[in-house]
């Protein structure tokens, strides 16, 4: 599995992970630090200029994380993919976190096993109830720092 950086032309990919609008994940990678996970066939080395505007096909990837860091916390934004994509995604800002000295916190919503697996695996631990998103409740899960 390589794992890089998002482009533009990934949108419809990551529209299609989500079930978001195209056009919200757009905004999101120009927005956000969002890296994606994909089959380890492809050549993470391989000169990405000619597709960076034609577009991704949503079966190369096999996941997304978005996260941006504010303060002393990396907050992931969104996290989805296969199992070992999320844990392998997630390690992403938990990297940039222990380098910066920050802690990490993210919201799993009901139904994401493999969301909370992942973080559960990477040492973060459930400090309680986040917010509602569209009357969903969220599990809080932090690492790192004072909870």
């Amino acid at each position: 599995m390589n794992v890089r950086d998002a482009l533009e032309a990934d949108a419809d990919a990551l529209a299609a992970i989500a079930d978001s609008p195209t056009d919200v994940m757009r905004n999101l990678v120009h927005d956000r630090t969002v890296r994606v996970a994909e089959d380890g066939t492809h050549d993470p080395h391989a000169d990405v200029s000619s597709s960076q505007y034609s577009g991704s096909n949503p079966e190369d990837l096999l996941g997304f994380i978005s996260f941006d860091a504010r303060e002393d916390t990396v907050h992931v934004t969104q996290l989805d993919g296969t199992p070992d994509a999320c844990k392998q995604l997630l390690a992403e800002p938990v990297r940039f976190a222990d380098r910066e000295s920050m802690a990490v916190e993210l919201l799993v919503s009901p139904g994401a096993d493999a969301v909370a697996d992942a973080a559960r695996k990477l040492g973060f631990e459930r400090t309680g109830t986040g917010p509602r998103f569209d009357g969903s409740r969220t599990i809080r899960y932090r690492l790192g720092a004072e909870a």
